[in-house]
């Protein structure tokens, strides 16, 4: 497994009194669930509409992508909330973000707001869970075709798309363009905005080797702080966390791979400093 992150907790500053929940990571293939059992646990966990959405998909491909991928969403967050998967509740926004319903009285394990953000590519489901504000993941895997990628550079700013012709041809070049487009879909999703937030907008200043070196925040973004993490939690398959910076302590980031039938020990990471401007300029 390889991990593109800072380095370990025992490595940064001590930390303050105060901490904030870990962030929870999920990285689930689709083969963790065999078909059989993914459409055994969709049909006793999924609502109306998530059966709706299953059935329209063409390919037996995509309609199990769709099945691991939700089936990962209820089973992590019945872990979280202290509920059976298909109690919970989940709706969507005008601009189609889901969220878990509140109760009130607050959840069974405690604190009354979870908040989640899914993406799936490349046969890889990817799923974050926070306790306290928002959060955007992605993921995306290397092999994408090169016109694709092509499109998706016209989407970045003036100096990004700079940044990437710098790279060498190939490999380094669909890295970059990658690694730039991840942070932007994790933004822009942990906003609520998604692709109706242009991507010329806001920009980033990145490292060579990894890390958010600057974050220009678009102009309505009041907050304008936010804590971006890029990992590659296995060869040739990118990801990355968005969300938004405090004053307390930085939150650990606990990855987990596979499908959560337990609670195995996952592998720690703390996030970066904040990047950006406390007044969102």
């Amino acid at each position: 497994m390889t991990i593109t992150a800072p380095e370990s907790i025992g490595a940064g500053p001590a930390p303050l009194q105060e901490t904030a929940p870990p962030v929870k990571l999920w990285l689930c293939p689709n083969d963790a669930l065999p078909p059989a059992i993914a459409a055994t646990l969709a049909s006793r966990w999924l609502d109306e509409r998530e059966h709706k959405t299953a059935a329209r998909f063409l390919f037996e491909r995509d309609r199990r992508q769709y099945l691991v991928a939700h089936t990962l969403v209820r089973r992590a967050l019945a872990l979280e909330a202290g509920l059976a998967e298909a109690e919970l509740v989940i709706w969507r926004s005008s601009r189609g973000r889901p969220f878990l319903q509140p109760l009130p009285g607050g959840l069974p394990r405690g604190g009354d707001h979870l908040d989640f953000n899914l993406s799936h590519a490349g046969g890889y489901s990817l799923l974050g869970i926070v306790r306290r504000q928002r959060i955007g993941v992605d993921v995306e895997g290397l092999g994408r075709e090169a016109r694709a990628l092509e499109t998706i550079l016209t989407t970045f700013t003036p100096e990004e798309q700079r940044w990437v012709a710098g790279a060498s041809p190939g490999r380094q070049w669909d890295r970059r363009v990658l690694r730039l487009w991840t942070l932007k879909e994790a933004y822009a999703k942990a906003r609520g905005l998604g692709l109706g937030l242009p991507f010329d907008e806001f920009s980033f200043t990145l490292a060579d080797d990894r890390g958010v070196l600057g974050f220009r925040p678009p102009a309505d973004d009041r907050a304008g702080r936010w804590r971006f993490l890029e990992l590659e939690p296995v060869p040739d398959v990118l990801a990355a966390v968005a969300v938004p910076a405090d004053d307390r302590t930085a939150p650990l980031l606990e990855l987990h791979h596979g499908f959560p039938w337990d609670r195995a020990t996952p592998n720690t990471i703390e996030l970066p400093e904040p990047a950006g401007t406390p007044d969102g300029r």
